[in-house]
């Protein structure tokens, strides 16, 4: 949002320096992101003057283009070549006189005489953003018929320069929204040392002329529309804005329209409260009902731009027809233009959830919309609306035709806060004089309604949304009182904190640096997601989908289940890149909804879960003149899983892995400990490989991490001296029916040897003609240590065979000796 130092001071007694009143506004809240100077001479303004021009002919060499002659007021006219469509003689314009020096597009240029096309041009008739006096390039300025040729163009339009602040504003602090609301900071501020009080603008020399254009209104929906104030001005004379305003407004970024369209922007951006004015002669049944029209229904807006409108938008109507989307754009045909003489002023609040809707359905966003979103204040509508009808008069004529019509049926109460002086001084860290505090909270117009010795009962304005608890309120008073001004204390508190077991922290960082150091990236991809993506997958329903009431758009509607499909979105964006090589891993959390716990939208019937996602797809690494890469494939994604589970479970006894049917896999294997699974892994189905675009195989694991590290919580570390014997390595050669996995073999030997046994290692698996159908043939290694003392051989034999004797029985292999 733009702030005009210039505007700052209509309501400010102040001369600060802009450096000093940026840190102030910062300080109390108010980022200052940028400050820039606004000086229209320094455009090129300086050197431009008011001419008019005489004589319009087409010239003889070019359809398009005009031969005229201007005065300037200085002696003989100017012969200028002009190309605007709107050039005709008897215009009052803006010229550049040979000399002169324009910024066009970023660049100075500076005006020739030049010869157009055979015709002598001696200087140039400007356009709006060619003066620097807006961005519009659809003709030459057409000024007013009392402007004086030979008048320098500054002092025409009363150029000052200003200084002008873009605030980063918060989505809570909707009440700086205007130059009153930033004054009003300021005012609390410096009115601490007695410097400034706010001067808002008077309003009660407001007075009805007549009633002869009553206009009724009607709310069909109260609760998108608590609150409605209007009036009608009869009589008035649509033109351009006195310079003054439309200097204001070019400030801080607004393009002048005409002066019942620049009046209502200036009230806007002065108190906050968005206004819009109707022609009052296109209001049919001279009656205006707040309504929602039926679903499809067609609508014209302002830039003639047709909508197909929402049961859900909240439109302002006539007895006929929508004339306005409350709150976000008016339309086309009740619109105010050269020729509007009776208007229909509107000053109404809106509720801030059906504007936002209505705004995100129809892709709008406008400076009201902007304000309703965030929550206006309800109870200046009125004063809004007085201001805008005293301003219309002043500067485009006629008169208040009608009594304001406020319909205002349950009007929304001001929050009612205790503040006690113990909580605010154990929160600020010092006592403060308590008239400080009082003087402070009524500069912010927080009404004291009681008060005693302990604190006070405060009523907070209702445009004070963010506002409702005592702690808002201490805030807004340290705010003000200057978060630099709370002492520092000489002492150091501390306090000896127990860690609570598994250290989670620890754990993700030490798994974190590991897959790392192994070459993996990590990545972070949006918890919100598309429904779409979810639509017909067995494994993740669409009905377990945590929706959001009000998302963001139709891409951005619900909280993900899986950490899969934003990985393969990641995994699609880089091999479309030529990036196809990939090691990514991600923690984050998944959600998931269960309507079987009860009424939809508790608590209890949402879950969420930390996962960690591991994928892999392309080559192991590139191919060099000594070594050939590879492609990756489910063992490497396997190995990488069970290292993770390994660094964090101690006993790897505790999780069994199996294979396991997954409709989004075409190879799957599950592990789990008990009744929990753990984790999957596989290689990612070709259908939907084929949803996410990718032409090359993936396999991607996804571990429960909070299941997970629970386990590591009942793990207790052991540490074991180095062992002084060596370890003895033996090799079995085993045959098997094929259906006998390793993880059965490995989990009978452990079982059988619990004392010597240290490693199991599956070095040679052969499968072929030499062997019994439906047979393999394992090679196994295993690794024997005693840490007491060496093995002799009558051990390693007495332990080999008890083993070979488990595997025939269990599972039925023949051993090879």
């Amino acid at each position: 949002m733009n702030v005009s130092l210039n505007w700052l001071k209509y309501y400010l007694d102040t001369e600060l320096e802009p450096e000093i009143t940026a840190d102030i506004l910062t300080n109390t809240g108010l980022e200052v992101e940028s400050k820039k100077v606004y000086d229209p001479g320094s455009e090129g303004l300086a050197d431009l003057v008011i001419g008019e021009i005489l004589t319009c002919e087409k010239h003889p060499r070019a359809d398009n283009l005009w031969v005229t002659k201007v005065n300037t007021g200085q002696g003989k006219p100017l012969r200028i070549v002009c190309g605007a469509p709107n050039t005709a003689a008897g215009c009052k314009v803006v010229v550049a006189p040979p000399g002169s020096k324009l910024k066009i597009g970023g660049k100075t240029e500076i005006i020739e005489k030049t010869s157009i096309r055979g015709e002598v041009s001696e200087g140039m008739i400007c356009a709006e953003d060619e003066a620097g006096l807006g961005s519009s390039h659809e003709g030459i300025m057409i000024l007013e018929k009392s402007a004086v040729p030979g008048t320098p163009a500054i002092e025409y339009f009363e150029a000052v320069a200003d200084h002008v602040f873009e605030i980063g504003l918060t989505p809570n602090r909707i009440d700086a929204a205007s130059h009153i609301g930033v004054a009003r900071d300021l005012a609390a501020f410096l009115g601490q040392t007695g410097q400034v009080t706010l001067k808002k603008p008077p309003v009660e020399g407001f007075k009805i002329d007549n009633n002869s254009n009553h206009i009724d209104v009607e709310i069909e929906n109260i609760s998108a529309c608590p609150r409605y104030s209007a009036l009608t001005v009869s009589r008035i004379k649509t033109g351009p804005s006195p310079q003054w305003l439309q200097n204001l407004l070019r400030a801080t970024g607004h393009k002048p329209v005409n002066n019942i369209v620049d009046i209502t922007n200036f009230v806007m951006l002065e108190t906050g409260q968005p206004l819009h004015a109707f022609n009052a002669d296109k209001i049919e049944g001279k009656k205006v009902v707040v309504r929602n029209l039926p679903e499809g229904t067609p609508f014209v807006t302002l830039d003639n731009e047709e909508l197909t409108l929402s049961a859900e938008d909240l439109m302002i109507c006539d007895t006929r027809k929508g004339m306005c989307i409350a709150g976000v754009y008016g339309g086309l045909e009740s619109g105010i233009n050269e020729e509007t003489r009776n208007i229909f002023l509107e000053s109404a609040h809106f509720n801030p959830v059906s504007v936002r809707k209505t705004a995100k359905r129809h892709g709008l966003t406008t400076d009201a919309s902007f304000r309703f979103e965030r929550g206006a204040d309800p109870n200046i509508t009125v004063y809004a609306l007085k201001r805008a009808a005293m301003l219309i008069k002043e500067i485009a004529g006629g008169e208040i035709s009608s009594e304001i019509v406020d319909v205002y049926p349950e009007p929304i109460p001001n929050p009612i806060i205790k503040l006690t002086y113990k909580n605010l001084y154990r929160l600020v860290g010092e006592i403060i004089d308590p008239s400080l505090i009082k003087q402070i909270l009524k500069s912010l117009e927080i009404i004291i309604r009681n008060e005693s010795e302990a604190g006070l009962l405060l009523e907070v304005p209702a445009y004070r949304t963010d506002v409702t608890r005592e702690a808002d309120v201490i805030e807004e008073f340290l705010r003000i009182y200057g978060y630099n001004r709370v002492s520092v204390s000489d002492s150091v508190n501390s306090t000896i904190s127990y860690a609570q077991k598994p250290d989670r922290e620890k754990i993700f960082n030490t798994i974190a640096n590991m897959l790392s150091s192994k070459g993996f990236h990590e990545i972070m991809t949006n918890s919100i997601t598309k429904s779409s993506n979810y639509s017909g997958q067995p494994v993740f329903p669409e009905a377990n989908l945590a929706r959001l009431i009000n998302p963001l758009s139709a891409d951005l509607d619900s909280l993900r289940q899986t950490l899969l499909f934003g990985g393969l979105e990641t995994v699609a964006y880089n091999v479309n890149r030529k990036n196809s090589d990939l090691m990514l891993y991600e923690f984050g959390n998944v959600y998931r909804y269960n309507d079987k716990k009860g009424k939809r939208g508790t608590l209890d019937n949402y879950r969420e879960t930390e996962c960690l996602s591991i994928i892999l797809s392309g080559n192991t690494g590139k191919t060099l003149w000594n070594e050939k890469g590879r492609e990756f494939d489910f063992f490497d994604l396997k190995g990488y899983v069970e290292a993770v589970i390994l660094r964090i479970v101690n006993n790897a006894e505790t999780i069994k892995a199996e294979e396991a049917e997954n409709e989004l896999f075409s190879e799957c294997l599950r592990y789990s400990s008990g009744n929990n699974v753990i984790a999957w892994c596989g290689k990612v189905g070709r259908k939907l490989l084929k949803q996410f675009d990718i032409p090359r195989d993936v396999f991607a694991a996804e571990i429960n991490w909070t299941e997970l590290v629970n386990i590591s919580a009942s793990q207790q570390v052991v540490y074991n001296e180095i062992p002084k014997y060596p370890e003895v390595s033996r090799d079995l050669a085993m045959m098997l029916d094929r259906n006998v996995k390793f993880a059965n073999i490995k989990h009978i030997a452990f079982r059988t040897e619990q004392k010597l046994l240290k490693s199991i290692t599956l070095f040679d698996v052969y499968e072929g003609e030499k062997i019994e159908k439906g047979k393999k043939s394992y090679a196994v290694n295993f690794i024997l240590q005693d840490p007491g003392k060496t093995l002799t051989d009558k051990q390693i034999d007495d332990t080999m065979e008890a083993l070979a004797k488990a595997f025939e029985k269990e599972a039925g292999a023949i051993i090879r000796r």
